[in-house]
Order: C-alpha cells, then sequence, then structure tokens
C-alpha cells in the first residue's frame, strides 16, 4: 500500500527518497506475452536459440515491458495525496533504457519524489525519478521522470 499524506505534506517530500520496491523476475513467458500483445517479436526476445548467440547470451526483456512495470514496482513505495479520487498517468519528462534485462534477472524501483505541483482546483502534479535496478549489476534498466496527475476531492 502506498503512504497517504496531506496534500500540504506531499509538497515537503520534494527531494526526497521514498526507497526500493520489491523484487520481481521477468521470466520469459511473461516476455512471450508482451511480445504478442505489442507485435514486437524481435528475435532477442523470444528466440533463445538466436538470443543466445548474442552478446546478451539469452532472451531480453522489452525495455517497453520494463517501463510498463513501473505501477507494480513502485507499488508501496510511492506517496498519494488524502482524498485522492483519481489518479492519472500524465507521462514521462525522461525515460532511458541503460541496461538491458536478461530474462530471469530480478529487477525493482528505487523512487525518489522530485517535484509537486498544486495546479489548483484540487489537483497535484507528482514527478517522481523512479530507477529500475537490476539485482546483482551496478547499471540500472532504466531511469525515468513519471508525472502524475492527482484529482483530490
Amino acid at each position: 500500500m502506498n503512504a497517504a499524506v496531506s496534500p500540504e505534506q506531499l509538497k515537503t517530500l520534494a527531494g526526497s527518497e521514498r526507497g526500493a520496491g520489491d523484487w520481481f523476475t521477468i521470466d520469459q513467458s511473461r516476455v512471450d506475452a508482451f511480445a504478442d500483445i505489442t507485435l514486437d517479436h524481435q528475435f532477442i526476445h523470444v528466440d533463445r536459440e538466436r538470443a543466445a548467440q548474442t552478446p546478451f547470451g539469452g532472451t531480453i526483456a522489452h525495455g517497453f515491458l520494463t517501463l510498463s512495470l513501473l505501477t507494480h514496482l513502485c507499488e508501496g513505495v510511492t506517496v498519494i495525496p488524502e482524498n485522492l479520487v483519481m489518479g492519472i498517468n500524465y507521462g514521462f519528462d525522461k525515460v532511458r533504457f541503460l541496461a538491458p534485462v536478461r530474462v530471469r534477472q530480478q529487477v525493482r524501483a528505487r523512487v525518489s519524489v522530485v517535484e509537486v505541483t498544486d495546479k489548483g482546483g484540487g489537483q497535484l502534479l507528482l514527478k517522481q525519478r523512479v530507477t529500475v535496478e537490476i539485482q546483482g549489476e551496478e547499471k540500472p534498466a532504466l531511469l525515468a521522470e513519471w508525472l502524475a496527475l492527482y484529482l483530490c476531492g
């Protein structure tokens, strides 16, 4: 469960790290399902034999699969305002895919609050920096500046 704080408290969290979520294993069945849904069947994701011959040594997750898992990976480490009516994915100011996630590796999200903007009318725009770490690797899988628009009642 994400922490719920008053809108005033939320504004004071700018510049603070919220912590890291739980580790999550990327498995081949998830990569295959994502390939089917997105129609992206590039061999480095779905062909184990050919992918084994690449510098990756096996299949890797789609960058967009890792990005699409942010909602799950950030569960429990993000913060939301009290009296939340709904949150809307507002987009990204930045997304960088820095390292491949090999199938069977574990990833987790480390979250920091960058900025909170009061848009008026009960609307708060939250910018968070999300770093997806790969267990045992120094370089992260991705770095994103993620925007959420919160509508409060």
